[in-house]
C-alpha cells in the first residue's frame, strides 16, 4: 500500500488540464525545483526548415539533450491527479502519476517521493524508463539521482538494442548496470512466445558495455533447450564483443560427422582472436586459431590449424596462413604472404568448411615476403617468392629474389612514355628443368592524337632481355648457351572512330553509337628458341587480348607480326538515364605474315590468314532480364571452337535465375577432351519466408553432374535456418580421374544473439551469381522513439 500522505488536503481542481496541474504541481512545491537549465539550439538546428512553399509546413528543430552546467542538479518534476505534501521534504501523488529527473521517468497509480533521502517509491502498474531502458512491474523503489533501486516481478525491455524478458527481481546499480534475479532474455519482438531465449539464475547486464551475462544459462530455441553453459555472454547490440558464435555443424564423404564451436575473443577494437575446436568423427579433433590485427601503419591475418594423430593417416597435419601488410612511411611498403600445408592431400581432407564448401581444391600455396615503393611515376617491387606445390599440379618457378621497376609518364605535351626493368632469379622444385637469373628492360613511348568521335595512337616499345643460365636441362635445344641475349622491337597503331544517332526504340529514345576499330602490330622475327619459359605461357584469344601486340604473356616470347585487328562496336544507351542497354562486338584479326615464334621449339607456326572470328552481345531489358553471348567461330573449317551464352532473370531482390551454356572444342590444353556443359542456379522464394538456392553444372558430354550445390533458406522475425547440400571435385583418384565427394552444411542464426556466416551463405554466394542473403535485423530505434 503506498504510504499516507503527510498533508491529507487535496488540490481543489483535480479537474484541471493536465498543463494546468502541471503548473499547479510546480507552484506547489518549489522546494523540489532548483533552477532549471536551459540550454538553447544554435545556428540552422534552431530555425525551422522549410519543406513545402513559403507558407506551408516547416521541420520543428531537432531535439537535442543538454545537461546542466557543473555544480547544477537537473530539475526533479512531479505530476499526479492528486498532489499532497510538506514544502523541502516529500512529496505524494495519485492518480497518473509521474517523476521526471532529467532523462529518467517513473510512472505509476501512486507515488511517494522523499526529498531527504532521494528515494522515490512507486505502486500501481509501475513504469521505469532511464536511459532507453524500460522497466514495468507491480512496484518500484528506486534512489533517483543514482538511479539505484530495485523492482520486483518485472518485465523489461532494451528501447535500442531490442532486447526484452522478465525477472523475478531486477536491481538497479546505477544507470548503466542492473542484477536480475531469475530471468530471461530474447532479442525477438514478440515478447510472449519468442522463438530463443535465454534463461538465467542471474543476469548482469552492462548497457554501457554493450553486455550481458548470464549464470546458469540455458539457451531454448522453439521452446527446446540447445545449449547450456553456467556462465554464458552475450551481446546487447552489434558491436564486436567477446563470446560463443554459432556452432557449425556438417555432414561430409571423407570425414563423416563434423562440429565446429568457435569462441571469439574481442581482444581490442584493433584485434582479435577466434578459436575453434573442430570434431571430425574420422579422424579427431582438430584445433583452429585465427588472429586478426589492424594498425596505422600495419595490418594482417594469422591462422594456424593443427590435427594431432589422423586417425585415417595416423600422423600429425596442419596449416599454416600469414598475411601481413605495412607502410613503412615515404611511400615505402612491406608485406608477406604465407600459407603452408603438411601434406598432398590437407586441404582436400582438411580445409575448413568454409573454405571447402566452395567448389575446387587449392593444390598452389603462395609463401612470399617483399618491398614495395610508389611514389609518382615510379613504382618499385623487391621480393623473394617461393610455391608450396600439391600432388596433381605443375609447379610454377619461384623468384629468389625478384627486382621490378616500373615507371610511367602520361601527357608531357601528348607523348606518353615509360619504361619496365625486372631482375629475377629463377628456381624451380622440379628436377632437371632450366634454372638461371634473367634481366629484362622494356622502354616504350605513344602518342595520342584525340578528337571529338576519333582517336589514332601510335606506339613503339622495345623488349630487352639478358639470361644467364645456371642449369641446362636435358631436353633444351641443341646448342643451348648459358649467357645471351634478346632485343625485339614492337610497333602498333590503334585508331578508331565513333559515330552515333538518336533514335527511338520501344517508345524509349536512345543513342545508339557504331564504333569501328583498327589495331596494327608489326614485331620482326627473332629466334628466341633458347630462352627458357620462366613466367611465359599462351595468352587466351578473347576481346580482351586481340588488342595487345603480343600473343603471349610473360617475358620470355615476344611474338612476331604483321597483323591488322578489326573491330566494330554498336551500343544503345539510354538517351536519359545514360545506361547501356544493349552492345553488339564483332573483331577478327588478319594476319599479313604467318607467326613462326612458338613456346617449344620446332613447333609449326599457324598458316593461317586470319583469326577466328569473335562475336559478343550483351542486352539488357526491362523486368530485371539480361544476356550475354559470346562466339569463336573458324570460317575456314566452319567449326564452332568456343561459345558462351547466358541468361538472368531477376525482377526483384532475392529472386534470380541464371542459365548459361559453355563450349569449347577438344584441345591439347584440354586434354583433348571438350568442355561442353550446361550451368543453372538461382535463388527463388517457395513461401513467404522459405527461399530455395540451387547451382547445377552439367556435362553433357560426359553425362555427369560437374559439381551441384543445393540449399534452403528459412527467415524469420528472429532467426534464420540455412542448410545446403553439395557434390564437388575433391583432388584426383588413382586413375586421374576428378573424384566426387559429398557435403552437407547447416546454419542457425539467432538474430540479435550473433550473425556470423559459418561458409554457407559465403557458399552460395559463389556459386550464385545475383544471390542475395537474409536481410540483417532492422536498425535500433533512437532513443526518443517510443518517447515516454
Amino acid at each position: 500500500m503506498p504510504p499516507k500522505p503527510l498533508l491529507p488536503t487535496n488540490f481543489v481542481d483535480d479537474a484541471m488540464p493536465r498543463m494546468r496541474r502541471l503548473a499547479a504541481a510546480l507552484i506547489a512545491v518549489p522546494g523540489l525545483m532548483p533552477s532549471v537549465s536551459h540550454a538553447q539550439l544554435a545556428g540552422d538546428a534552431a530555425v525551422p526548415q522549410q519543406v513545402d512553399t513559403p507558407w506551408g509546413l516547416r521541420l520543428a528543430p531537432q531535439l537535442e539533450e543538454h545537461t546542466p552546467p557543473a555544480g547544477q542538479a537537473p530539475s526533479l518534476f512531479v505530476l499526479g491527479e492528486h498532489l499532497s505534501g510538506t514544502s523541502d521534504q516529500d512529496l505524494a501523488a495519485k492518480g497518473s502519476a509521474e517523476l521526471r529527473r532529467n532523462t529518467s521517468v517513473v510512472k505509476a497509480q501512486a507515488l511517494h517521493y522523499d526529498q531527504d533521502t532521494d528515494i522515490a517509491d512507486a505502486y500501481g502498474m509501475v513504469r521505469l524508463i532511464n536511459n532507453g531502458v524500460l522497466f514495468a512491474g507491480p512496484e518500484a523503489h528506486l534512489k533517483v539521482e543514482s538511479n539505484a533501486g530495485y523492482m520486483p516481478q518485472a518485465k523489461y525491455r532494451f528501447t535500442l538494442r531490442g532486447g526484452s524478458g522478465s525477472a523475478k527481481r531486477v536491481d538497479l546499480l546505477d544507470n548503466e548496470r542492473s542484477v536480475f534475479t531469475s530471468g530471461t532474455y530474447t532479442a525477438c519482438q514478440c515478447t510472449d512466445h519468442p522463438a530463443w531465449y535465454i534463461r538465467g539464475t542471474k543476469f548482469d547486464f552492462d548497457t554501457g558495455a554493450d553486455e550481458g551475462v548470464a549464470h546458469n544459462g540455458v539457451l531454448f530455441f522453439q521452446g527446446v533447450p540447445i545449449f547450456a553453459s553456467p556462465w554464458l555472454s552475450f551481446p546487447l547490440s552489434d558491436e564486436r564483443r567477446s563470446g560463443l558464435l554459432p556452432p557449425l555443424f556438417s555432414v561430409s564423404s571423407t570425414n563423416g560427422i563434423e562440429f565446429s564451436q568457435p569462441y571469439y575473443f574481442n581482444i581490442a577494437p584493433n584485434r582479435d582472436l577466434t578459436l575453434t575446436p573442430r570434431l571430425i568423427s574420422k579422424r579427431g579433433v582438430q584445433t583452429q586459431a585465427a588472429f586478426r590485427y589492424l594498425e596505422p601503419t600495419y595490418s594482417g591475418q594469422f591462422t594456424g590449424e593443427f590435427l594431432p594423430n589422423d586417425a585415417m593417416r595416423h600422423e600429425n597435419r596442419y596449416a599454416v596462413y600469414w598475411t601481413h601488410n605495412q607502410n613503412l612511411g615515404h611511400g615505402f611498403g612491406a608485406y608477406v604472404y604465407y600459407n603452408k600445408v603438411s601434406d598432398n592431400t590437407y586441404p582436400e581432407d582438411l580445409a575448413s568448411a568454409g573454405n571447402s564448401f566452395l567448389v575446387g581444391t587449392q593444390l598452389l600455396f603462395q609463401q612470399e615476403a617483399g618491398l614495395t615503393y610508389s611514389n609518382g611515376p615510379w613504382s618499385v617491387l623487391a621480393r623473394e617468392q617461393h610455391w608450396q606445390t600439391l600432388t596433381g599440379s605443375s609447379p610454377p618457378y619461384a623468384r629468389e629474389p625478384q627486382l621490378n621497376v616500373k615507371y610511367a609518364k602520361y601527357n608531357v605535351g601528348g607523348f606518353d612514355f615509360g619504361t619496365e626493368a625486372d631482375y629475377s632469379r629463377f628456381r624451380i622444385t622440379t628436377a632437371d628443368m632450366t634454372e638461371g637469373d634473367r634481366l629484362m628492360f622494356n622502354p616504350y613511348v605513344s602518342y595520342g592524337f584525340v578528337g571529338p568521335g576519333y582517336f589514332v595512337v601510335p606506339k613503339v616499345q622495345m623488349h630487352f632481355a639478358a639470361y644467364d643460365l645456371s642449369h641446362i636441362a636435358s631436353g633444351a635445344p641443341a646448342g643451348q648457351p648459358k649467357n645471351f641475349t634478346e632485343s625485339v622491337p614492337t610497333f602498333s597503331f590503334d585508331s578508331g572512330l565513333i559515330f552515333d544517332r538518336s533514335m527511338r526504340l520501344f517508345g524509349e529514345d536512345y543513342i545508339q553509337t557504331l564504333e569501328p576499330r583498327f589495331y596494327y602490330v608489326y614485331t620482326p622475327y627473332r629466334n628466341q628458341d633458347f630462352a627458357p619459359l620462366f613466367d611465359t605461357a599462351e595468352s587466351d584469344f578473347g576481346l580482351a587480348e586481340i588488342f595487345t601486340p603480343n600473343t603471349f604473356v610473360g617475358n620470355d616470347r615476344i611474338a612476331d607480326a604483321n597483323r591488322v585487328t578489326a573491330a566494330l562496336t554498336s551500343r544503345f544507351i539510354n538517351a536519359q538515364t545514360g545506361d547501356e542497354r544493349a552492345r553488339f562486338v564483332i573483331a577478327q584479326q588478319y594476319y599479313f605474315t604467318d607467326q613462326r615464334v612458338t613456346l617449344t621449339p620446332g613447333t609449326n607456326p599457324s598458316a593461317a590468314s586470319h583469326s577466328d572470328l569473335i562475336a559478343g552481345m550483351s542486352v539488357k531489358l526491362g523486368a530485371g532480364f539480361a544476356s550475354e553471348t559470346a562466339f569463336q567461330y573458324n570460317a575456314d573449317d566452319n567449326q564452332l571452337v568456343r561459345s558462351s551464352i547466358g541468361f538472368g532473370f531477376s525482377p526483384e531482390d532475392r529472386k534470380v535465375v541464371n542459365v548459361a551454356y559453355r563450349y569449347t572444342r577438344a584441345n591439347s590444353t584440354l586434354s583433348n577432351q571438350p568442355i561442353n556443359q550446361v550451368l543453372v542456379s538461382g535463388e527463388w522464394p517457395i513461401t513467404r519466408r522459405l527461399y530455395g538456392v540451387g547451382r547445377f553444372n552439367y556435362d553433357l558430354a560426359g553425362h555427369r553432374v560437374v559439381d551441384a550445390l543445393v540449399g534452403f533458406q528459412y527467415d524469420a522475425d528472429c532467426w534464420a535456418f540455412g542448410i545446403g547440400m553439395q557434390r564437388y571435385a575433391n583432388g584426383l583418384n588413382g586413375s586421374g580421374q576428378n573424384a566426387p565427394a559429398t557435403r552437407v552444411l547447416a546454419q542457425l542464426t539467432l538474430k540479435g544473439l550473433s550473425n556470423v556466416d559459418n561458409g554457407l551463405v559465403g557458399a552460395f554466394r559463389a556459386g550464385v551469381a545475383g544471390y542475395m542473403p537474409p536481410p540483417p535485423p532492422a536498425p535500433p530505434l533512437a532513443r526518443f522513439s517510443n518517447y515516454e
